[in-house]
């Protein structure tokens, strides 16, 4: 099941919450009892890469360097 980051306003507490997907947007409760959480975005980090998958485009610009941006 994934987990939800939560930072309360009140007390400044950062918790993660294990819940299903289908509740993400759900509010939570601090652990100290305050009801005033946000949800926090998390970043994902993957690394390597799977047998035959296609190679990251080289160059740079908004078209792969094909153009004079």
């Amino acid at each position: 099941m994934p987990r939800y980051e939560f930072r309360c306003r009140a007390c400044g507490d950062t918790f993660e919450v294990v819940r299903p997907m289908s509740e993400a947007s759900a509010p939570s409760t601090c652990p100290q009892g305050h009801a005033d959480t946000v949800k926090l975005l998390s970043a994902v980090a993957m690394t390597g890469r799977g047998s035959g998958a296609p190679s990251a485009p080289t160059g740079g610009g908004c078209c792969g360097g094909a153009c004079a941006c």
